[in-house]
């Protein structure tokens, strides 16, 4: 459901049909067109309502004819002159004229003679008079949102090609035997109950074409599970150091991290970020004259003008998700929530919480000296830690904490909780210093449980030392919002700092906030502690870089890098335990409205008949036919990673079928209760991989028991690996394997036999 309580919102994905963001309104849609209109004589602009993060103005404008044509809705972002400064109702006059001339070739309407309009528009944009130009990150000529209205729909597969990739990923899992059961059951889905289910889903999904059709399902998987959020769901990306290490002085870093999130915020809100776009041919996309030509397609067809010259805009709907925001949980199912009225930063430190604005009554940063300032007080407050530090209580299960939220509030907290929620973001100032990288995983995976509140939509956390990382809540979104932030950022901080070393301001109080706990609260602060330290200390990470060579050697030999990891990884695996599991790669599908993941399944009968050659049958195959083997697990791979980026995969079409056959009340069909079903689903090799400038390293922990979680990089000339398992299996030992396959494969690539 979506409540609008000011402009708060609540997100409970059973009503996923209602839209969730603003480019899902149709007040928000802008209507070129090529007729021009006789300008007005005069206007008036009052403020009719207020939207999202916009406010909706109704504009009127005569002129010397009284004829009149129908409203309309318009977004002028990027493309209006400035207005000048108004209160809520004012004279336009000059400015109306140029408006009425942008709106002449902004719209396919014929406006008539008397023109009355709404107009949304983003409240920092109609305030830019106000502006400065260190107040945005960039002033990007096309509108964040331009290309949303537009972006291709998330396909459903047809149901054969989904049992036919099942069962291709099943056959490097199963027997003879255990096949042939899998894909009996399978074919009898794909003929019988399967059928139905399709049928429906693709109904269903025809009356929902405001989203995707697995957006809502995958919100409830999320919000619906009840383990704790850390560690089975938060991952960490950490950031690379400053390059001026001067700048990574705690206190400096943080001031200009925060300062450089709000003008990412800000600039996101006046629809001045650049849209993400994934280019394929920069140098024809990625240009100023394509992007003063593509603005003035209309929204509704600019995907395909970006289309033409091979560039693909993703979907930006979880964007507005990450600030402002935190799950709320609440019993069986939990909420997302949102206030973008809310001025204030959440700063955690030694389990206390202080909160003080970032952002003015304008919406405009605040001096960065005062950040400074107020940031300096919190480091220097020496108030002993709170024995029953709050935060931890964000670790509990969801459940469990969904009633304590409840005793909190009844106990007078729930001003200090909304405070809380609708801060802009948390920060983490920890009072540890981190000496290598797996002291950095331990630290921005999980901490101490003390100085988190892990419900937020992402928290930078900072070490005394400048060490610094997000740790972000996975149900809001995926990592591509969280890493177009995480690059921008670095990029604001290292080229354009807000504060700088030697600067000294005095301490400024800000207020820290003070929570009502009784004894039952106060013990299941304990518990709930004791709960998080038996968890973690199970917990092993450890990193791995293989020097040798990288993606340059990889590519030079036409072999896809990205494969080439994840046959490293069926190789450890094999030789350290002698099997072939299921594999978990996840693979975005931003490309498509409201679009999230796909799995890709590394673990194919090419790369097990390969990882056998090396580990067990080295003598027996030359190095030409190992050669071949490599490449045959390149293209395959290589074929699986495109149809997963297109939504073609089986996972999450298997996923939504079950879904909506529950959601239906029907009986699971025996391809959902057959244990090789299960069993893939098991996902043993959980792995994901990123590179950027801005990232050092990424982590999480398994999703099983028996698993390993696997963030790994293949950068140009190296590739890294941090590792994560549980007692049930040595990460170490399976680091060591890895290492030694990629020595083997590269040996191969090299043309030398294998020792």
């Amino acid at each position: 459901m979506l409540l609008d309580k000011g402009k708060a919102h609540m997100f409970d994905s059973r009503d996923a049909a209602v839209p969730t963001s603003p480019d899902e309104d149709t007040n928000f849609i802008r209507h070129p067109a090529p007729e021009k209109c006789p300008g007005p004589s005069s206007g008036t602009l009052a403020l009719k309502k207020t939207l999202h993060s916009q406010e909706v103005y109704d504009v009127s404008f005569s002129s010397s004819s009284s004829s009149s044509s129908p409203s309309m809705s318009i977004l002028l972002k990027g493309v209006s002159p400035d207005p000048p400064p108004m209160s809520s109702t004012c004279r336009l006059d000059r400015w109306a004229k140029e408006l009425s001339s942008t709106v002449s070739t902004d719209s396919r309407l014929n406006l008539g003679h008397h023109h009355k309009f709404r107009v949304a528009a983003w409240r920092s944009f109609w305030k830019r008079d106000h502006s400065t130009k260190e107040d945005f990150l960039h002033r990007s000529v096309v509108p964040s949102m331009h290309y949303q209205k537009s972006l291709p729909r998330l396909g459903i597969p047809k149901l054969e090609d989904t049992i036919r990739r099942y069962l291709a990923a099943q056959k490097p899992l199963l027997d003879d035997h255990h096949f042939q059961t899998t894909e009996k059951l399978a074919q009898d889905f794909l003929t019988g109950e399967g059928k139905s289910l399709q049928e429906d889903l693709l109904a269903q999904d025809k009356s929902n074409n405001h989203t995707s059709y697995i957006s809502g399902p995958w919100f409830d998987m999320y919000l619906s599970a009840r383990q704790p959020v850390v560690l089975n769901f938060n991952p960490f990306m950490s950031f690379n150091p400053d390059p001026r290490s001067e700048y990574n002085e705690q206190l400096v870093r943080a001031s200009n991290m925060v300062c450089s999130a709000v003008r990412f915020m800000k600039t996101l809100r006046a629809g001045l970020l650049a849209p993400e776009v994934f280019h394929l041919n920069p140098a024809k996309s990625d240009t100023d004259a394509f992007k003063r030509l593509i603005r003035w397609v209309p929204p509704s067809l600019s995907w395909y003008g970006a289309y033409m010259v091979n560039a693909y805009p993703l979907d930006m709907s979880q964007y507005f998700r990450l600030f402002n925001s935190s799950r709320i949980p609440k019993p069986g199912r939990d909420q997302l929530f949102t206030d973008e009225e809310g001025r204030h930063l959440l700063v955690m430190r030694r389990g206390h919480m202080y909160v003080f604005d970032i952002v003015d009554r304008d919406g405009n940063l605040v001096e960065p000296i005062q950040i400074q300032s107020h940031l300096k007080y919190v480091l220097s407050d020496q108030t002993p830690a709170p024995a029953y530090p709050l935060g931890v209580l964000t670790s509990e299960n969801r459940d469990v904490w969904a009633g304590l939220r409840e005793k909190l509030i009844a106990a007078g907290n729930g001003e200090d909780l909304r405070a809380v929620d609708s801060a802009v973001f948390c920060l983490c100032l920890d009072d540890v210093s981190l000496s290598d990288p797996v002291h950095v995983s331990h630290n921005m995976l999980h901490g101490d449980g003390c100085n988190r509140w892990y419900d937020k939509s992402f928290s930078v956390i900072l070490s005394r030392d400048g060490n610094a990382a997000i740790n972000f809540e996975h149900s809001w979104g995926d990592g591509v919002a969280v890493l177009r932030f995480q690059n921008e950022i670095f990029k604001d901080t290292t080229e354009r700092p807000s504060v700088h070393p030697g600067s000294a301001p005095a301490p400024s109080p800000v207020r820290r906030l003070d929570f009502k706990l009784d004894g039952e609260l106060e013990e299941a602060i304990k518990k709930a502690k004791a709960n998080f330290d038996s968890a973690v200390s199970e917990l092993t990470i450890d990193a791995m870089q293989f020097k040798r060579g990288g993606k340059e050697q990889l590519k030079k030999s036409k072999l896809s890098p990205d494969a080439i990891a994840q046959l490293a990884f069926q190789m450890g695996f094999l030789r350290q335990y002698g099997q072939t599991v299921a594999t978990y790669e996840s693979c975005s599908t931003a490309a498509f409205k409201h679009g999230r993941t796909e799995t890709i399944r590394p673990a194919t009968t090419f790369t097990k008949r390969c990882s056998h050659a090396f580990v067990r049958e080295a003598g027996k195959h030359s190095v030409a036919e190992l050669q071949a083997m490599l490449q045959q697990c390149s293209k395959y791979h290589g074929q699986l990673t495109k149809e997963a980026a297109m939504g073609q995969g089986f996972d999450r079409h298997l996923f939504a079928l079950r879904y909506l056959a529950g959601s239906k009340g029907r009986p699971l069909h025996g391809l959902y209760t057959d244990p090789a079903y299960a069993a893939i689903n098991h996902n043993i090799l959980s792995t994901s991989t990123l590179t950027s400038p801005a990232v050092n390293l990424g982590g999480f922990a398994p999703v099983v028991p028996d698993g390993f979680g696997v963030g790994y990089g293949v950068h140009d000339d190296w590739i890294g690996c941090n590792v994560s398992s549980y007692p049930a299996r040595d990460v170490r030992r399976f680091l060591e394997c890895v290492h030694k396959s990629l020595e083997d494969i590269f040996c191969i690539v090299e043309g030398k036999s294998l020792s």
